[in-house]
């Protein structure tokens, strides 16, 4: 017997929420991914993005996070971070990009919106997929997480990456596009549809209706 259909309601018991580097580095205008921008051309190269962070995205993952917390759904984040401060443990794609998040500092940590519970797990990862250079995979199973439900920036890159490896590594898939959020709307919707056959897409509203929140 398998499954023929990823449309499945999430049971509580064996689910798991991950928020996809929301954190300093990435979602502050002050951030190290946008060191190398003068602060005059933030707006107009980046300006999309952060609206849709502060407007939408993240009072969306606001309202995930305290109602996962509700119905008693384990709430997980992974974060950019280095192991070390000059990164040399960091994957080769990061390197070449120019992304070192120094261990403990600033750009690593989570933004204050949603800060991790004293109790919540935080994964500092070095590569594009959580899966790949995290042992996440090896967490949600001592969990008996079998549903993972997934958000965070970028839609396109690490949130798309870890959709993929999630979907092959055998759990059902949960993306929560209106919790998300890249540089544009174009590439925002262009990666939904790419990765629309790994998942189920179901809005925030409509998300925490079905765990009764």
């Amino acid at each position: 017997m398998h499954l023929t259909t990823r449309e499945i309601p999430l049971d509580p018991a064996r689910s798991a929420i991950l928020f996809i580097d929301v954190q300093n580095f990435s979602c502050r205008r002050e951030g190290g991914e946008f060191k190398d921008i003068p602060p005059a051309e933030i707006e107009a190269r980046c300006g999309y993005y952060f609206d849709r962070l502060e407007t939408l995205a993240v009072p969306n993952m606001q309202a995930l996070q305290a109602g996962f917390r509700v119905a008693g759904i384990e709430v997980m984040y992974t974060t950019i971070e280095s192991l070390t401060k000059d990164g040399r443990d960091r994957s080769l794609d990061y390197k070449i990009t120019g992304f070192n998040v120094p261990k403990g500092s600033w750009d690593g940590r989570v933004i204050e919106e949603i800060a991790p519970g004293e109790d919540e797990i935080v994964l500092p990862k070095s590569s594009s997929s959580v899966f790949v250079s995290t042992h996440i995979d090896y967490i949600l199973r001592n969990l008996g997480v079998t549903q993972i439900v997934l958000c965070g920036c970028l839609t396109d890159q690490c949130v798309e990456s870890a959709v993929r490896d999630a979907c092959d590594l055998g759990y059902l898939v949960t993306l929560v596009p209106d919790a998300c959020a890249t540089m544009t709307q174009a590439r925002h919707d262009n990666s939904l549809r790419a990765i629309r056959g790994y998942c189920r897409q179901v809005p925030t509203a409509d998300l925490l209706k079905e765990i009764g929140q």
